[in-house]
C-alpha cells in the first residue's frame, strides 16, 4: 500500500529519507510549517496520487511531563470521514505495529504558534488535556477525512514539557511562517549568550528527527 508521508520541515524529514531510500510506494512532501501550508501541500499532491495511508510527522513539544525528549509518539484518527459516512480508519495492525516500535500512543494538540516556554505548554496541557503539541497535524487529518484516507500521527518530542526554548521563534518567522534568518541574526547579535543553547538545540533535534525516522521505518516495512 502507498503511502504519504509529511514533514513540515526539511530537517524533520533528513533521517527518514535515508530509511527510505529504495522502499517502494513511499513518497515524502515538506508541507511548511503550519496548517494552511500543511492543507495546500497534502491537497496538492492528492490531486495527483491517491495513496491508502497518510502519515502526518515530525517534531512535537511535550506538554505532559511524563513524556521525555526524543519519545516517538502517535495518534490514529479515529472520527468519520464525510465520504459513506463511516470511519476511514488504518489497519488495526498499525497501532500494534507502533507499539513495537516503542511509540506511545498520546493525544495531541494542533495549534498556530509555536509553544516555547514552560508556562506556555502548561496552559496548553490544563486547557486541553493533550499531551503533546504541534502544528499542521490537524488540518492534514481534516484534508483525509474528505477523501476518505486513513490518517496517523506519529511524531518525536524534541522538548519536553519542563524544557523552554532558547528563542521565541514565533517572533523570528516571516508571515508564511518559514524562518526569517534575518531577524534570527538580529535576536543572536543582541543576545550571543543563546549561541551555545541553539547548538545545543540543533543537537537534540537532529538526534530526535533520527529517533522518529527509526520508529517509521519499522512501521511501514512490509
Amino acid at each position: 500500500m502507498a503511502a504519504l508521508i509529511c514533514f513540515a520541515l526539511k530537517e524533520e524529514a533528513a533521517p527518514f529519507h535515508q530509511v527510505a531510500a529504495g522502499k517502494p510506494g513511499i513518497f515524502t512532501i515538506i508541507t511548511g510549517v503550519g496548517c494552511q501550508n500543511a492543507a495546500k501541500s497534502v491537497r496538492g499532491f492528492l490531486e495527483a496520487c491517491s495513496p491508502g495511508l497518510v502519515l502526518t510527522c515530525g517534531f512535537a513539544g511535550g506538554l505532559n511531563p511524563d513524556l521525555k525528549f526524543g519519545d516517538v509518539v502517535f495518534e490514529i484518527d479515529t472520527r468519520q470521514s464525510s465520504i459513506g459516512n463511516q470511519s476511514q480508519l488504518p489497519d488495526a495492525g498499525y497501532y500494534e505495529r507502533l507499539l513495537a516500535a516503542g511509540a506511545k500512543p498520546v493525544k495531541f494538540c494542533c495549534v498556530d504558534r509555536i509553544a516555547t516556554t514552560v508556562v506556555e505548554k502548561k496552559k496548553l496541557r490544563d486547557q486541553t488535556g493533550a499531551d503533546a503539541v504541534e502544528m499542521e497535524s490537524a488540518a492534514i487529518q481534516a484534508v483525509c477525512r474528505e477523501r476518505g484516507l486513513p490518517c496517523l500521527v506519529v511524531r518525536v518530542i524534541s522538548d519536553a514539557a519542563n524544557e523552554n526554548l532558547p528563542l521565541d521563534f514565533n517572533a523570528l518567522a516571516k508571515p508564511d511562517k518559514s524562518l526569517d534568518f534575518v531577524k534570527l541574526s538580529w535576536a543572536i547579535a543582541k543576545a550571543p549568550g543563546k549561541i551555545g543553547e541553539l547548538m545545543v538545540l540543533q543537537r537534540k533535534t537532529r538526534f530526535a528527527a533520527t529517533q522518529l525516522a527509526s520508529v517509521l521505518g519499522r512501521v511501514i516495512s512490509p
